[in-house]
């Protein structure tokens, strides 16, 4: 297989994806060209901020052909369309053939949150020391445990548990992606659970994960968020949790935890003064660059 790379402004990606898939690509993918860099970009579309956008300021887009000739081809019939100006031609690459399905299983091993906390994928058996074990495969939404931010969650999920059970009465999972988090709070003992996100996809997946783990709790869309909480999570960003901060901290019963992550630990202040208001953060941990934030009420 061929892989056709390309370099387009924001505007150049819907008719190009459009364009690929005419040309019969296999897949296209579009990334961040800025990634890892200041100018990196969260696309998202929580309450109160613009919808997703279709794909970031400099995006690189893969298409993928089975062969040299139609990789060529389709670019030669790119070229030539009005919608191409303004993009680059990275060039087209050999992608050798590989077992995708066990290559992408050997990037996920288990993850160890503490020593008897496990999140271990369904190839792979739990470690012997393992207690309590999550089991979660990666898939569409986010969320397997191999972040920094969703490790710091789990780690206090983990420490919250045996220094005040109370806290685990009942939470809210704002943002649950994957379902972990709340899934997290079940095994170590939560009675009620509340995972909400605004993508159809995650609420699905998080359902499936919990079935999956056996643990009992409530997904669905952000507006079954209802009441106080003793503990309130959100692993997102540090744009949208500004936004959200009247929200979750409506949320957040007397005497209880709020946990906030996806942040960076150069936008300490930021949240600091977002949630100034309602509450003073401090950060509790931190992790490669990320920090997890935390206030009680």
């Amino acid at each position: 297989m061929f892989e056709l790379r390309l370099m387009c402004p924001e505007r150049q990606v819907e008719p190009l994806s459009e364009a690929l898939d005419a040309l019969d690509a296999l897949s296209v993918s579009v990334e961040d060209a800025d990634a890892q860099t200041d100018a990196e970009q969260a696309l998202f579309g929580e309450p109160g901020m613009p919808p997703p956008k279709g794909g970031w300021q400099r995006s690189r887009m893969l298409a993928l052909f089975g062969n040299r000739e139609q990789a060529q081809g389709a670019l030669e019939l790119l070229q030539v369309q009005d919608f191409f100006a303004g993009c680059e031609v990275l060039g087209i690459q050999n992608v050798p053939e590989q077992d995708w399905v066990r290559l992408t299983q050997s990037q996920f091993a288990p993850v160890n949150i503490t020593p008897e906390f496990w999140i271990v994928p369904t190839w792979h058996e739990p470690p012997a020391q393992a207690r309590i074990v999550i089991r979660l495969d990666p898939g569409l939404a986010f969320g397997t445990g191999t972040h920094p931010t969703t490790r710091m969650c789990l780690r206090w999920i983990a420490r919250q548990a045996s220094a005040d059970q109370s806290a685990l009465t009942r939470v809210l999972d704002y943002g649950c992606g994957s379902g972990i988090l709340g899934i997290a709070a079940a095994k170590f003992g939560a009675p009620e659970v509340d995972a909400v996100d605004i993508d159809p996809a995650a609420v699905e997946s998080t359902v499936l994960n919990a079935q999956a783990n056996h643990v009992a709790i409530r997904s669905g869309l952000s507006e079954i968020a209802q009441g106080l909480y003793p503990t309130v999570l959100a692993n997102i960003l540090a744009t949208p949790l500004k936004v959200l901060a009247p929200l979750l901290w409506s949320h957040l019963a007397p005497g209880g935890h709020l946990v906030l992550a996806g942040i960076l630990e150069r936008q300490t202040q930021e949240l600091k003064d977002a949630y100034a208001p309602y509450c003073a953060l401090h950060v509790a941990d931190t992790e490669d660059g990320w920090i997890l934030m935390t206030a009680a009420r």
